[in-house]
């Protein structure tokens, strides 16, 4: 095992979900919003809870991409961590200087199906609350941009596309399943731009 992580070192990095985990699961049972997120576009988004599956996805892009990068190329695993934890704890300081929530959720869902199930066990279990930048997105768009820049997505065009439909599909199910508003996504994906001339941009000039 020592051998093994020598060879793949970054592993303790993945440390940094703990103090995450502590930290966002308590600002969700204590905070209280003191502003509501909402926008005119997300009474046009319907609710459809069989987006529910694409949402759940997130789990399996977020570690299936962070276990790929770690195993096969140790650079593009770096800039996955940086990215995707200062993303993440960034948006954990916007919920406490600016705790925020949303209204979106539907009183009643008049059906019942595998996907309600599942929406409604996703609403016991996460409060509307601390919603804005969207965690969600912006981890989805981190996970696509550094599985692009590696050398398994690297001048494969279809692999890209797949991990940016993937991050699309997260991200558009946040809306659907009335977990975000529009704004929350538009601006957690926007935490991943300036990470793309920071890491790729220079990378793709000098060549």
């Amino acid at each position: 095992m020592k051998k093994w992580l020598t060879l793949r070192p970054g592993l303790q990095w993945q440390l940094l979900w703990i103090p995450y985990l502590i930290i966002f699961f308590l600002e969700n049972n204590y905070t209280v919003p003191k502003y509501i997120i909402h926008t005119p576009l997300d009474d046009l988004i319907p609710f459809c809870e069989w987006f529910a599956f694409p949402y759940c996805s997130w789990f399996l892009l977020l570690a299936g991409v962070t276990a790929l990068l770690w195993w096969y190329d140790t650079q593009a695993y770096y800039k996955l961590v940086k990215m995707m934890f200062s993303g993440m704890f960034f948006c954990l300081f916007i919920y406490i200087i600016l705790p925020n929530g949303l209204e979106l959720r539907p009183p009643v869902v008049e059906r019942e199906n595998i996907a309600t199930w599942i929406m409604n066990f996703l609403w016991q279990v996460d409060d509307p609350a601390n919603v804005c930048p969207s965690i969600h997105c912006q981890t989805s768009a981190a996970m696509a941009l550094a599985f692009s820049g590696s050398r398994l997505g690297r001048e494969k065009p279809g692999r890209q596309i797949l991990a940016w439909c993937w991050a699309g599909l997260i991200c558009a199910s946040t809306v659907f399943t009335k977990q975000h508003s529009i704004l929350d996504v538009v601006l957690g994906v926007a935490l991943v731009v300036p990470w793309y001339f920071i890491l790729y941009r220079k990378e793709k000039t000098a060549l």
